[in-house]
């Protein structure tokens, strides 16, 4: 209920907030709600909005998502590792269950700061491969323009996470950008470009419509793809306005979003995901198999579901890579292949994800799904294991 002096308490807020993503700007005004500011003219801005969006580990205690008196100590992680946690999220979160699936994902842990071997600060060598700022070419006919270092949300399992939130790089900005643009333009053999960051969705709908006109303009790239959490996480920011911005006459215009629990498919998201896909825009989905968040056949089955009766296409279930302090949300590619497996028992062939791994130092992603056939080709499992004798005929 909104206070009575016409200042709305944060519950009120939060539902006019997320209404805002569906209102003109005097609609917006109206409601008190500021448009989204530009925080650097003639740059590559984020948005900037009100969002209540957690970043302080003391509000962590406030939030009971920590034990009394924990914050000194999670201190140290935070100082390396960016925090944030949007209200969505925040109201996802289960505080009776320690192992909340939601939490897991977001909340500093103590362990983030032990690091294993084999883990590394730049595990998919992006810098090695990074032909100019904002550039990372690793395929012939495609590549990454990371746009941002921001994210409405810090992962702690994150493959950057030395490098993104607010201590990372600048974003993308002028002559850098210009020259990430001509390094497109001059490469013909570039097919597609996977716009990523950080997200890209943090960049006000001026900019982004400013790089999908410029990609556009480009004759041999035929697709654009944008990797990004915030439909799941911040689905108000999906406005129609960044959806409009995501046009380029001519190509293919892809949205690949970042989920891995069921839960987040909020009623919320589910209608961010429906602004993009009506507009035209097919979704695929990206998940990381991790340990105490889905690594069981369950959660894998109902996020896959729910992902498909969105209309998002489940893409990639990705083996986590090794950056540092990670090691405690691994599951190992035996109990991965073990829980595809499962799922090809239990699920249609459209929510199938590809079980993939990049290869450690940047040598390319590769599928690892299990194996059904023999080396011979005379025997095959079915998705129970069991055995069969196999004749191949003609």
């Amino acid at each position: 209920m909104c206070r009575r002096d016409g200042r709305p308490s944060p519950a009120c807020w939060r539902r006019r907030h997320l209404a805002a993503a569906h209102m003109g700007l005097a609609e917006q005004r109206h409601w008190g709600l500021k448009p989204p500011r530009k925080e650097l003219e003639g740059q590559l801005t984020v948005v900037s909005t009100p969002n209540n969006t957690l970043r302080r580990v003391g509000d962590l205690e406030a939030e009971a998502l920590i034990p009394a008196g924990a914050a000194r100590s999670l201190a140290a992680v935070t100082r390396r590792y960016a925090l944030a946690i949007t209200p969505e999220m925040l109201q996802l979160i289960d505080r009776h269950d320690p192992n909340d699936p939601i939490a897991r994902q977001f909340v500093p842990s103590l362990r983030e700061l032990k690091v294993e071997p084999g883990e590394a600060a730049d595990p998919l060598a992006e810098a090695r491969l990074s032909p100019v700022p904002g550039i990372v070419h690793r395929y012939g006919d495609r590549l990454l323009l990371k746009l941002t270092h921001v994210c409405p949300v810090y992962c702690r399992f994150c493959f950057r996470r030395e490098v993104v939130g607010p201590g990372g790089a600048s974003p993308l900005t002028g002559a850098a950008l210009d020259r990430a643009i001509a390094y497109i333009a001059a490469t013909p053999q570039i097919w597609e470009v996977i716009l990523t960051g950080g997200d890209p969705f943090m960049l006000s709908p001026r900019r982004l419509a400013e790089v999908s006109r410029r990609l556009a303009a480009i004759a041999h790239v035929k697709v654009l793809r944008w990797h990004t959490r915030v439909p799941a996480v911040d689905p108000a920011r999906v406005s129609p306005q960044l959806v409009a911005a995501l046009a380029a006459p001519g190509k293919a215009v892809l949205v690949a979003l970042h989920t891995n629990h069921a839960r987040e498919l909020t009623a919320a998201v589910r209608t961010a995901c429906a602004r993009l896909i009506d507009a035209g825009i097919p979704m695929v989905s990206q998940t990381v198999l991790l340990k105490g968040v889905n690594d069981d056949v369950e959660s894998l089955v109902e996020l896959m579901r729910a992902l498909v009766e969105a209309r998002v296409k489940p893409y990639y279930l990705h083996q986590l890579d090794g950056a540092p302090g990670t090691s405690h949300f691994r599951v190992s590619i035996g109990r991965g292949q073990a829980l595809m497996r499962a799922l090809r028992g239990r699920l249609s062939g459209v929510a199938q994800p590809s079980y993939v791994l990049d290869i450690p130092g940047g040598y390319g992603k590769v599928p690892i799904a299990p194996g059904y056939l023999n080396a011979d080709g005379s025997v095959i499992a079915d998705p129970q294991g069991i055995e069969h004798r196999l004749v191949e005929r003609g």
